[in-house]
């Protein structure tokens, strides 16, 4: 299934989304960290609306596509991860887990049940 051109734009445009997504929920925390929380806010949302902008026509591709709305929500969960998990080392200086070992193949496994025949 993603090896359609509907598949590969689907995860193209989540991945960016999620890029967006990231940086709008958690880039604050170390950007912004002196600023009130409303600047945050306002700064935030204004970034999420690229997120939005990226991942409304994503999950439609999908849809369109053939996947269902539970695969497209565990290929959004698999993305999230690994997006967030260089985000949080690279950019936020957090140690890496063996937990995102763990993580990743907990969703491995979702994967498998969600687009299993």
């Amino acid at each position: 299934m993603f090896a359609t051109a509907a598949g590969w734009q689907m995860v193209a445009l989540l991945t960016l989304s999620n890029v967006f997504m990231t940086f709008a929920w958690y880039g604050h925390l170390k950007e912004l960290a002196s600023k009130p929380w409303y600047v945050a806010a306002l700064i935030s949302w204004g970034i999420a609306l690229f997120e939005y902008l990226l991942q409304v026509p994503a999950n439609r591709i999908g849809y369109d596509g053939g996947f269902t709305l539970a695969q497209l929500k565990i290929t959004q969960e698999v993305i999230t991860l690994g997006v967030f998990v260089p985000f949080s080392m690279l950019f936020m200086n957090q140690p890496f887990k063996t937990d995102f070992i763990w993580a990743g193949l907990c969703l491995m496994g979702a994967v498998y049940f969600i687009f299993r025949g």
